[in-house]
């Protein structure tokens, strides 16, 4: 049914505006006193928990972060399915984002190019709908995931993290540190060694026992990726997420007019599965095996999910697909993996 209405309609909508309209809806099942009655239809059968970062999670399958960027439907998609949501990114100081458009799909490649910029209401706002968010009897694990403010200078980044971690710490499950997003000019120098790590020991010293991961991109070398791993450890960082959006856009089957057209960003979705799972590999190779690592990137059917846990991930989380695969989506996830034998 959704493909349908996809083909017939939101395929020939703006995608920023096909977003909003979807996310309306989601926002509404609290309201509305269906979470409960569609979380019964949605969530795990069987028991998939996960025990991760001192908290347990309900399915091993999260949404991640860029989909709910200001915290405002954490409840309606823990209702759809999601074991946890990682709101944001959000930044210490307001911003609007990029000039529209900003966000297009790649439909043949089942892509998604963002250049969305960190559009959100700002650290402390966000905080305070997380907070009410974690008071509800019913719901997913929430992480918040934090960068850097656009106005403010590279050389003032460590300032700028303090102050969103400040506000994110006390009223997240856990943060994540975004280091990674191509959108935010100079953000991706920051995962340079030597810039990494006064800004990840500053985080961690405001985190205090909120747990704290890092969430890298998919274009460091091998070298880099690596000794990100190292500092992670050296620094008794919780875990790394792998991996954001790519810049490259190579193996696109999808007309190189449209690509064109459609711009620099971050290139997410099935085109990422390959790196994403790679890099999945190398961290699990050099991390302890009690780290925790999020696997992200390329993500769209249970059997993916099952891959990504099977090759040493903790967690895995989704976004791209839940445009081409619709609301039940996270559900469908869930209900594979009930079927499948578990992981010894």
């Amino acid at each position: 049914m959704y493909r349908i209405l996809f083909s017939l309609v939101f395929r020939h909508m703006d995608p920023e505006r096909a977003h909003h309209l979807a996310f309306a809806v989601i926002r509404i099942l609290p309201r509305l006193g269906l979470s409960r009655l569609v979380s019964r239809f949605t969530m795990p059968r069987t028991d998939l928990h996960v025990k991760a970062l001192g908290l347990t999670f309900p399915s091993p399958f999260g949404v991640a972060a860029g989909f709910d960027k200001n915290g405002t439907a954490i409840l309606g998609l823990g209702a759809l399915g999601f074991g946890h949501v990682e709101v944001g990114t959000v930044t210490a100081i307001a911003q609007p984002g990029n000039p529209r458009p900003r966000l297009f799909r790649l439909i043949p490649d089942r892509a998604i190019v963002n250049r969305m910029g960190f559009n959100n209401e700002g650290a402390a706002s966000v905080a305070t709908r997380v907070e009410a968010a974690r008071s509800a009897r019913r719901r997913p694990v929430i992480g918040l995931n934090i960068g850097k403010s656009r106005v403010v200078d590279v050389a003032d980044a460590v300032a700028d993290y303090r102050v969103s971690a400040r506000a994110a710490a006390s009223v997240a499950d856990y943060l994540a540190v975004n280091v990674s997003s191509p959108n935010t000019p100079g953000l991706r120098d920051l995962q340079a060694i030597e810039s990494l790590r006064p800004l990840l020991a500053a985080v961690k010293e405001e985190a205090g026992a909120t747990p704290l991961l890092v969430k890298i991109a998919p274009d460091l070398a091998d070298d880099d990726i690596v000794a990100v791993a190292g500092l992670a450890v050296e620094l008794g960082l919780d875990g790394i997420i792998a991996t954001n959006t790519t810049i490259s856009r190579d193996g696109l089957v999808t007309d190189e007019k449209v690509v064109a057209a459609a711009g620099a960003g971050g290139l997410s979705g099935a085109p990422l599965a390959h790196r994403s799972l790679e890099v999945l590999r190398l961290l699990r190779e050099h991390v302890p095996g009690t780290m925790c690592i999020v696997s992200v990137g390329g993500v769209e059917t249970a059997a993916d999910v099952r891959t990504r846990l099977a090759a040493g991930a903790t967690l895995v989380q989704g976004y791209s697909a839940f445009i081409y695969r619709g609301p039940l989506w996270a559900r469908s996830i869930n209900r594979g993996l009930d079927r499948m034998s578990p992981l010894v």
